[in-house]
């Protein structure tokens, strides 16, 4: 399809340009922009359009809900549980995180802060849970920073020049790109050796993640 080889394209133009504005004029962001994107990450999302289409790609779903935090932790934002998992193993999560999202010191971004914790297996799940509640001890260490800012789309964002540690399947860093939008998110997760060598991840066209209906939410959320 045009749009899917167009997508690097526009990926980049759609960052580049977001980042040159920021840089010219600064621009403050508000509760409201907050809100908007734990409002686009918390749904149950799939790439099984993807995967039929384009048989590189496999079905993966994530789910993302938000959680209360018991205990010592930031008090500003809201924190969310994800996990990511093959959809025919959806009881085995490959993936497992705790999202702080935020505003930045200087409001001009939204936060996406992910702990990895230190028993993921223990969560699994979790979003199940009426009410989930997690203690703050048990956040796990913060491996990565994204930094989201309103697009035409909805909101763009990327991992910090150089990307983020990572210690999976051969790769050493992580950088990712991500758009969030009105039918789901597109997201260039990709990983890179030692030798800054691309070891797996996206790159003819990112993962492309696409709403479920969310089994926990109310009538009428």
């Amino acid at each position: 399809m045009v749009m899917n080889r167009l997508w690097p394209t526009l990926l980049l133009g759609l960052w580049l340009s977001g980042g040159q504005a920021a840089k010219a004029q600064p621009t403050s962001l508000s509760q409201q922009n907050l809100d908007a994107v734990v409002g686009y990450l918390t749904r149950t999302m799939d790439t099984t359009a993807q995967a039929e289409r384009n048989p590189r790609y496999v079905g993966v779903q994530m789910t993302t809900c938000p959680i209360q935090i018991r205990g010592q932790a930031a008090q500003d934002g809201v924190y969310l549980y994800q996990e990511q998992a093959l959809s025919d193993s959806l009881e085995s999560p490959y993936r497992q995180r705790f999202l702080h999202i935020a505003l930045s010191t200087d409001a001009t971004r939204v936060e996406s802060r992910t702990f990895k914790p230190s028993m993921p297996d223990v969560w699994t799940g979790l979003c199940q849970q009426a009410e989930p509640v997690v203690d703050a001890i048990d956040l796990g260490d913060l491996v990565c920073v994204v930094g989201l800012r309103p697009s035409a789309l909805g909101y763009v964002g990327s991992t910090p020049e150089g990307g983020c540690p990572v210690n999976l399947r051969g790769a050493v860093r992580l950088t990712n790109t991500i758009v969030l939008h009105q039918d789901g998110m597109d997201t260039w997760d990709r990983g890179f050796d030692v030798n800054g060598i691309q070891v797996w991840g996206a790159r003819a066209e990112p993962y492309q993640y696409r709403w479920l209906e969310d089994p926990w939410l109310k009538d009428g959320q």
